[in-house]
């Protein structure tokens, strides 16, 4: 790589004053930790390995279906059945040369979920179920870690931060653990932009929080409706 493409790579976002030449030495300098490279994973790994993260960690236990392709475009036809965190290294290693990536083929569980996690700066929800993401906010208030979510269904999805500034945690989201388990799963319905948008705004909120600009969703949940482009923010109690 030539010093021309090291200096241009970056230029369109180091030209925001909310970035600059400072904020994109924080980008590079900074780690954050994936769990789920799925539908929401797929642009979050994308745009945080096209921002320069210096260093982003993937965690999955599963392999690339034909029915992912649909919303997961970090993949292609050619690795069906390969695993996804192999396939996701390879193409953001393509996309950014500067960065490291960290496959960890495996799901996040009680026995590895704190040494994972206490490798990386930020934790970013790209996973589709309760229990992994209790676990995950569990071990970020314990780590101090601030942890991005981001849920979809449908045409619908929802953003937050927590554990951030001393705002709220999952657990103000939804008190009763216990509870939440025992509702049905829910529909696995989904138009493919729904996930491009929330996991758009997940990598979004995690360049505000490294770089230190913006309002970040923290103590809010922000949902829209993507029928009809309708966004509202509500105010989350601790």
């Amino acid at each position: 790589m030539t010093d021309n493409k090291d200096c241009m790579r970056y230029n369109r976002q180091e030209i925001l004053p909310e970035i600059g030449k400072e904020g994109q030495k924080k980008l590079g300098a900074a780690s954050v930790l994936l769990v789920g490279v799925g539908g929401l994973g797929s642009p979050i790994a994308l745009y945080l390995a096209g921002a320069g993260i210096g260093t982003i960690g993937l965690v999955d236990d599963d392999v690339v279906s034909i029915s992912n392709l649909q919303r997961q475009v970090l993949y292609s036809e050619n690795e069906v059945d390969m695993k996804k965190v192999d396939c996701a290294k390879r193409r953001l290693e393509l996309l950014n040369g500067e960065i490291r990536v960290n496959a960890y083929p495996t799901r996040l569980s009680a026995e590895n979920a704190r040494e994972l996690i206490a490798q990386y700066d930020i934790v970013v929800d790209g996973c589709d179920n309760f229990s992994t993401r209790f676990l995950i906010n569990d071990v970020c208030v314990e780590q101090g870690k601030p942890y991005v979510y981001g849920a979809i269904g449908g045409f619908c999805g929802q953003v937050s931060v927590f554990n951030y500034d001393g705002k709220t945690t999952y657990r103000t989201l939804y008190p009763d653990e216990e509870d939440i388990k025992l509702m049905p799963p829910p529909h696995k319905g989904v138009i493919g932009v729904t996930p491009a948008v929330i996991g758009s705004m997940e990598a979004n909120e995690i360049i505000k929080i490294i770089c230190g600009f913006g309002e970040v969703l923290a103590g809010k949940l922000l949902h829209i409706d993507l029928r009809n482009c309708q966004s509202n923010i509500i105010s989350l109690s601790k």
